[in-house]
C-alpha cells in the first residue's frame, strides 16, 4: 500500500483538549480525483458546511485536501485513516470488501430498486441504528461520519444489440466487483474490470461491454465503444462514505463532532440532488452522441433475474461463518428497502 505522509504518533501527538478552543489541522483523502462526485461533495459542500457551523464556537478547522491518490489509493484511504495519515476520508467498502464487508450488501443484491437516494439513505439508516453495521469500523479503527456514496441504476453497454438475454452468449462482459455476480446464468463472461480501463478494454476488443451506470459513462465516453445502452434496472448501489480516525474523532468536542455530522448531512443532500439531476442528461446526451438507448422488457429483466445465482446468499454464509452478521445485514437492507416501497424481483434474503 503506497501511503506519502507522515504517521500515526504525529497524529497521537496532537490530540485535542476537549472544552478548548482549538484550531485543528485536519487532512482529507481520497484515492479517486476531485473529477468524481462523491470527491467533489467534500470541497463543495462537507467543508463548507463544517466551517460555517463552527463560526462562532471558537473552534476552526484547517482542511488539507488529499485527493487522486497523494496519500492513499483507491481501496487504501480506510487503512491511511486508520493508521492517522489523514483525520477523515472516503472509506469505500466497494473496494476494500475484506474490511468493509458487510456494507457490501447492495452489491449481492441486484434488482432492487433503482431509487439511488433511497438506497443511500437506508443504508446510512441502518448505520446509525444497526451496531452490526458499525462495528466494523470500529474494528478497523474508525468511526463513521456518513455522506454515504450512492451509485445510480446500472445499465448494460455493449458493442453488440441485445434484443434478448441470448445475445449474451459467449460475450465477454466487464463489471466492478461483486458485480460479476450478475452475470451469473446469462451465458456471459465475467471478467474483472473498473472505470479507468472499459473505454481502452473495449475499444481493443479485451471484452464486449461493461455493466456501468450512466453518470460514469457520459464522462467516460464509453459510447464511442459501446454504444448500446440497455437499461435493465440492475440497481443502484452504495459505495462508500466518510470515516474519521477513532482516536482522533474521539477526543474532539461535541460542537466539532456536531459540525462533522451536520457536513456529511449536508454533503449527502447536494451529492444526491446533483447526481439525480445528472443522471438523466447523461442518457440524453449519449443518444445525442449516437448511442442506442433501449428499456429491456419486463420479460428479459425477469429472466435475467430468475436465472442469477443467489450470490447474496453464499455471501452472507461465508461471512455468518467468519463471526460477522451478514445474513442479519441481509435481511435488515431488504425489509427496509420493501417497507420504503421496493418491489426487488428477487426476495435475496428469503430464498
Amino acid at each position: 500500500m503506497k501511503l506519502k505522509t507522515l504517521g500515526a504518533a504525529l497524529l497521537l501527538g496532537t490530540m485535542p483538549v476537549a472544552g478548548v478552543a482549538e484550531t485543528y489541522n485536519v487532512t482529507v483523502a481520497a484515492g479517486h480525483p476531485p473529477v468524481f462526485r462523491w470527491v467533489r461533495m467534500i470541497s463543495e459542500q462537507f467543508i463548507p458546511t463544517v466551517q460555517a457551523q463552527l463560526e462562532g464556537s471558537g473552534h476552526t478547522i484547517n482542511f488539507s485536501e488529499q485527493y487522486g491518490g497523494a496519500i492513499a489509493g483507491v481501496g487504501e484511504e480506510l487503512e491511511a485513516v486508520e493508521a492517522g495519515l489523514a483525520e477523515i476520508g472516503t472509506c469505500q467498502a466497494l473496494f476494500d470488501p475484506a474490511k468493509l464487508a458487510v456494507q457490501n450488501v447492495t452489491y449481492y443484491t441486484p434488482f432492487v430498486s433503482d431509487d439511488v437516494r433511497q438506497v443511500a439513505t437506508t443504508i446510512n439508516q441502518m448505520h446509525e441504528t444497526n451496531p452490526d453495521m458499525t462495528r466494523a469500523y470500529a474494528e478497523n479503527g474508525v468511526v463513521y461520519i456518513g455522506a454515504p456514496i450512492g451509485i445510480d441504476d446500472y445499465l448494460l453497454m455493449t458493442n453488440f444489440p441485445v434484443d434478448s438475454l441470448d445475445d449474451l452468449d459467449g460475450r465477454k462482459i466487464a463489471a466492478p466487483g461483486a458485480a460479476i455476480n450478475w452475470l451469473s446464468g446469462t451465458g456471459a463472461v465475467g471478467v474483472s474490470g473498473n472505470l479507468t480501463t472499459y473505454y481502452n478494454e473495449i475499444k481493443t476488443g479485451v471484452y464486449d461491454g461493461v455493466i456501468v451506470f450512466a453518470s460514469a459513462a457520459l464522462p467516460g465516453k464509453l459510447y464511442e465503444v459501446a454504444p448500446y445502452i440497455t437499461k435493465f434496472g440492475l440497481g443502484a448501489q452504495y459505495a462508500g462514505s466518510l470515516c474519521a480516525n477513532e482516536a482522533w474523532y474521539d477526543g474532539l468536542p461535541d460542537e466539532v463532532k456536531a459540525a462533522l455530522d451536520a457536513g456529511a448531512d449536508a454533503a449527502m443532500t447536494w451529492y444526491h440532488d446533483d447526481l439525480e439531476n445528472f443522471v438523466g442528461i447523461a442518457l440524453t446526451k449519449m443518444a445525442e452522441a449516437g448511442a442506442t438507448v433501449t428499456e429491456a422488457t419486463p420479460e428479459m429483466r425477469a429472466q435475467w433475474a430468475e436465472g442469477m445465482d443467489n450470490a447474496a446468499k453464499t455471501w452472507a454464509e461465508q461471512l455468518d461463518a467468519q463471526g460477522r452478521p451478514a445474513s442479519s445485514i441481509l435481511s435488515a437492507y431488504m425489509d427496509a428497502m420493501r417497507a420504503a416501497g421496493a418491489t426487488p424481483l428477487r426476495d435475496w434474503d428469503k430464498e
